[in-house]
């Protein structure tokens, strides 16, 4: 059984690296809110930032392909994601390795045609 003064001394960098970080994270913003001007005008306070004055509502419908554009970026994003450390532990690998990325790629490219097949990537 351990005493409880070793089970501090093991938890103690952990709690020293907790409360440091509470420090950076809250002090600075802390610091930033009580010494901020508070003086607005209508321009900082206005929802559009662009200088063009609103030309609809702002709660009007998106087109559909739009989600579809930004869920296929997000999709060859992430195969990016993947594929950065497959190129770093390259070396190590095996076959195996090779073949395992090259289906992976290979979903993703079959994946790829399909959506420009059907007309997802053509924005008009």
């Amino acid at each position: 059984m351990h005493a409880p003064n070793e089970f501090l001394e093991n938890y103690f960098p952990i709690l020293l690296f907790m409360g440091v970080a509470a420090f950076v994270s809250v002090v600075p913003v802390t610091l930033a809110f009580l010494r901020a001007k508070r003086n607005s005008y209508a321009a900082k306070t206005s929802a559009y930032e662009c200088g063009f004055s609103p030309m609809s509502d702002t709660r009007q419908r998106f087109d559909i392909r739009f989600y579809l554009v930004a869920i296929l970026f997000v999709i060859f994003d992430l195969e990016i994601a993947f594929l950065l450390p497959w190129a770093v532990a390259f070396k190590g690998m095996e076959l195996y390795g090779l073949v395992s990325m090259l289906f992976f790629l290979s979903v993703l490219i079959i994946g790829f045609v399909y959506e420009w097949k059907k007309g997802a990537l053509d924005w008009e």
